[in-house]
């Protein structure tokens, strides 16, 4: 042991003399880290002492492992099945014990006499499969079972000095040393995956040391993007919709290296807990393919036994994935996102309830992949092919040479009959991508940049480097083409450093900093710009967007972009805007392939209808000449479904200013639609529902209005779901558990209906609904359409009971609405209960009326309101602010602090800024409520209350009282 300990210190400090004091920078791009490019999906393996059985003793687990026939033959190959390039073992980690499966010199918690983890390196290395291990930089879970699995009576005398491994520094020491001991012994290992920073790993420079003694080696780091690291990982991540679509959660833009590590198990724990847990097929191959449609890495976590086996669902799974996966390994192995700095056609959400995601194969995207992971209702997908014009589409699994269209800047693959359960894909040949203006000749300006991220990086050809709005809003940008040229829409790549959609991440506040609302002007001098030639919103997704401009000649271009979809809840991300390139196109690619069904210019017309062309729609023409009545009409005589009932008719059509449309379908009445208006040659669209029969049906269009609008095309499709629900955020001020004092009460209630999605709500009501005895002041309010982005606000007044207390109510803020004619709603609740009578001010942490700073609100179950504030402390906008804390009179108080801790942590304590008061705790497991108190002193009425730690983290924090 003391040759082994000279050894190892003797290469720490070898290590140590060969660097630089100064932290290594990031490498976002390396040699080393090719062979996980190349690659789809790891396999994540939770083993040790704790799995279920667990075991409190290291030699009676490896026993059990041994006898049990491990082999490591058996995860290699299940591996393989996954289609998985590598393994991340964790063994040594905080609730497994802390368990090391291989020989150690080095005592400090379980080690194993068997080499386990040389042996699956071996086995590993046999059969093209690397292998990762884990390291955690936790010690708080160190007697979670009863029993202390970290001895620093054995590593203090190893060392020659007292260490106390169950603190962070002690633990650091000890996981310093193994990391040394891991690389002198595993050449072959693939690299380390960290389960965050240890302060004693950074301020020895251990990772610039890895670089150093193993500079082929990978480093992951997990949910925190260190910069020396290759890769970050995200982990498990949930809310997105569809649930599938992980990347939507994602913060990392690329070229960087990202990992998604999910559980395949959709319940249970990260690791063998002896229970039965599904894997939902349809979640874990989405996860998978969109995965690769945002060149992330899906690392699937699943849970081996203590023999090694995995238990039968996912046995199951891996036997399904061996045999799904070959015949589409083309187009996820070695290829890249597409939509994205690697170029590609647009992913997300399509036609008719469609969603998927676009791959393609290196160097220059000529080939491409869609992925149709939710298919259409229709036999057709339609998806904006970002100025690539198509030569060839066929099924991948099958070979079948498929129909297509292309125009208006829309790719639709048509007469589809043969659907995969789980990802239909179809490989897309083209002949580049046409009708850019090259970057190198346009110039960008804007009204507002940080320091070193300049308009210019705009134009500059490169992702890496993007402009940043310097967190103003409103905010332009101006594109100099250099003359007066043709400008038919331009291509949006907003950064991808946030997800699409509000959420939190342990505690941690995120929201979509992507533009919201927006208006285009053109001009030929740069001064004079009039009328917005297109007002709008863009939608919060991934991947280039795009703004249609219809028939513009100008020299200049300018975006202003009015917000953003970020909310204040997240500091980080509100009012922030980032963009790495803007691109101007002068035209569509046009392929020669088949009409799209339903266009207008080829329907029966009628007095003043007439087609004329429109580059930005559907075929490259529309039919104009509408209004004055029914004697200039398109009749459409043969839209064919296959059974009776009613369907979703879309139009897509064209206005600049909003005007009408009279809908006839079989010689009924006609239905009357108002449509928006904004550019006259840019297609919009308005869906309803109507009654079909079985067969051919006669549709005909006419405009009562003065001035119609032109049409482009029909869609017919089935109408979703009962259940569907178009996305919507809705907000309601006061949020958090309102705690209400004696006597009657008056609550002033506000909320926020925002519509995220495509499809329009109609006939829209916005109200308080009170309890019984309650009254409101204020009334409902209403709107007769609401569209993407837009927004619908009420306030009211809320008064409890007279003469009494107010009881438990949970009061209602409900959004009635109709979608394609059927009734829906959306709830939120203002919950209020009495304050106990031993207090004279009660708030939850998680109140609206508080400030939080950059920590972030989670869910709890066993918390008071069903929430705390987590992320508390470390850095000095990691707090929570107490305001109008009001108290009767003048005095000393008893201030009762309600939290929840794993170990030993601290508050520190302000109020009205005066100086601070260190208030010590101490817990168990962080879903356990504690209570402590500190005296306090409070003026008459108002008074602040900051709850705080600059420099060490703080427990989480369920609510304060006053007493």
């Amino acid at each position: 042991m003391g040759l082994r300990r000279t050894f190892v210190a003797a290469l720490i400090l070898a290590v140590v003399v060969s660097l630089c004091a100064a932290p290594a920078g990031a490498e976002v791009q390396h040699p080393r880290q090719q062979w996980l490019r190349d690659s789809t999906a790891g396999l994540f393996l939770h083993w040790g002492m704790f799995t279920a059985p667990r075991h409190l003793d290291c030699a009676a687990w490896e026993r059990d492992v041994t006898e049990g026939g491990w082999s490591p033959d058996y995860w290699v190959d299940e591996a393989r099945k996954l289609g998985a390039s590598y393994i991340v073992l964790a063994t040594f980690h905080s609730r497994l014990g802390y368990a090391r499966p291989w020989p150690s010199q080095i005592p400090g918690s379980c080690a194993t006499k068997r080499d386990f983890l040389g042996e699956l390196v071996s086995a590993g290395k046999a059969k093209d499969v690397r292998v990762i291990l884990y390291m955690t930089d936790d010690p708080q879970w160190h007697n979670e079972q009863g029993v202390e699995t970290l001895d620093s009576a054995a590593y203090s005398a190893y060392k020659g000095r007292q260490v106390d491994l169950t603190t962070r520094a002690g633990f650091g020491m000890y996981s310093y040393d193994l990391f040394f001991e891991v690389m002198a012994k595993y050449q072959d290992l693939a690299g380390f995956w960290i389960d965050n920073d240890n302060e004693y790993w950074e301020q020895n420079h251990l990772y610039e040391q890895i670089r150093e003694k193993r500079p082929s080696w990978l480093l992951s780091n997990n949910n925190e993007d260190t910069p020396i690291m290759d890769t970050v990982s995200n982990e498990q991540k949930t809310g997105m919709t569809p649930a599938y679509d992980y990347p939507q959660a994602a913060w990392t833009p690329m070229p960087r290296l990202v990992e998604a590590d999910y559980k395949l198990p959709t319940t249970g724990d990260w690791w063998y807990d002896g229970g039965t847990h599904p894997v939902d097929f349809r979640l874990s191959t989405g996860r998978y393919v969109t995965n690769a449609g945002s060149s992330m890495k899906s690392l699937m976590a699943e849970t081996p036994m203590v023999n090694g086996r995995f238990p039968p669902e996912q046995e199951e799974f891996n036997a399904f994935m061996a045999t799904w996966v070959p015949p589409i390994s083309a187009s996820l192995r070695g290829t890249e996102g597409g939509g994205y700095l690697y170029g590609g056609m647009q992913p997300g959400f399509w036609n008719d309830g469609a969603h998927g995601v676009v791959t393609v194969e290196r160097g220059g995207a000529k080939i491409q992949y869609v992925h149709v992971v939710t298919r259409p209702s229709t036999d057709l997908v339609r998806l904006r092919d970002n100025g690539y014009r198509v030569s060839a589409v066929s099924d991948l699994r099958t070979g079948e040479r498929m129909r297509f269209s292309q125009s208006g800047g829309y790719l639709t693959i048509l007469g589809i009959t043969k659907w995969d359960a789980y990802d239909t894909v179809f490989k897309v040949e083209t002949a580049g991508r046409q009708h850019f203006y090259d970057r190198s000749a346009l110039r960008a300006t804007a009204s507002s940049s940080r320091d070193g991220h300049p308009a210019g990086a705009l134009v500059d050809g490169s992702h890496e480097t993007y402009w940043d709005s310097a967190a103003k809003l409103p905010v332009s940008v101006t594109l100099d083409l250099g003359r007066v040229r043709r400008a038919a829409y331009l291509a949006v790549s907003q950064r991808e450093w946030s997800p699409t959609y509000a959420r939190e991440t342990f505690g941690r506040p995120e929201d979509s900093a992507r533009i919201k609302d927006y208006r285009v002007y053109v001009s030929d001098d740069g001064r004079h710009w009039g009328r917005p030639v297109r007002t709008g919103a863009m939608r919060s997704a991934r991947g280039t967007q795009f703004v249609d401009l219809g028939e513009r000649r100008a020299r200049y271009v300018k975006l202003e972009v009015l917000n953003t979809w970020a909310g204040p809840q997240a500091p980080r991300f509100f009012q922030e805007l980032q963009i790495d390139e803007i691109e101007v196109a002068h035209d569509y690619p046009v392929s020669s392939g088949e009409a799209v069904p339903l266009e207008a210019e080829r329907q029966r017309r009628s007095g003043a209808a007439r087609v004329e062309p429109c580059s930005a729609c559907s075929g490259g023409a529309k039919v104009a000449g509408l209004g004055g009545g029914p004697r200039n009409a398109i009749t459409y005589r043969d839209v064919t479904v296959a059974a009776e009932g009613d369907y979703r008719l879309q139009i897509d059509h064209t206005a600049a200013a909003e005007s009408a449309l009279s809908i006839g379908v079989n010689g009924a009445a006609p239905i009357q639609v108002r449509v928006p208006g904004d550019n006259a040659d840019v297609p919009l669209s308005t869906a309803l529902p109507v009654p079909l029969r079985a067969g051919a049906n006669t549709i005909t269009l006419s405009s009562d209005a003065p001035r119609g609008p032109g049409i482009d095309r029909l869609a017919v499709a089935p109408l979703p779901p009962a259940s569907y629900v178009p996305k919507t955020t809705m907000t309601v001020e006061p949020g958090g558990l309102q705690w209400a004092g004696p006597g009657q009460q008056s609550l002033k209630v506000s909320a926020n209906l925002r519509l995220d999605a495509d499809d329009a709500l109609d006939q829209v009501r916005l109200a308080l609904v009170a309890p019984a005895g309650w009254t409101v002041e204020g009334d409902p309010v209403t709107a007769g359409t609401m569209r993407l982005g837009q927004t619908l606000e009420g306030t009211w007044t809320l008064t409890s009971p007279p003469g009494q207390d107010v009881t438990p109510a949970d009061i209602p803020v409900t959004a009635a609405f109709q979608v394609l004619g059927r009734p829906n709603t959306v709830t939120r609740q203002v919950r209020v209960r009495p304050r106990p009578a031993d207090r004279v001010f009660m708030r939850e942490a998680e109140d609206s009326r508080n400030q939080v700073g950059s920590s972030g609100i989670t869910s709890c179950t066993p918390c008071s309101g069903g929430q705390k504030v987590r992320n508390l402390g470390g850095a000095s906008d990691a707090y929570v602010l107490f305001e109008d804390v009001v108290v009767p009179q003048a005095r000393e108080y008893t201030l009762f602090i309600d939290f929840t801790v794993n170990g030993d942590r601290s508050y520190f304590v302000t109020v009205n800024g005066g100086p601070p008061v260190e208030v010590k705790v101490s817990g168990v497991g962080n879903n356990t409520p504690y209570t402590t108190s500190v005296p306090v002193t409070l003026r008459a009425g108002a008074n602040t209350i900051k709850i705080y730690n600059d420099t060490a983290a703080a427990p989480d924090l369920d609510r304060i009282s006053i007493g």
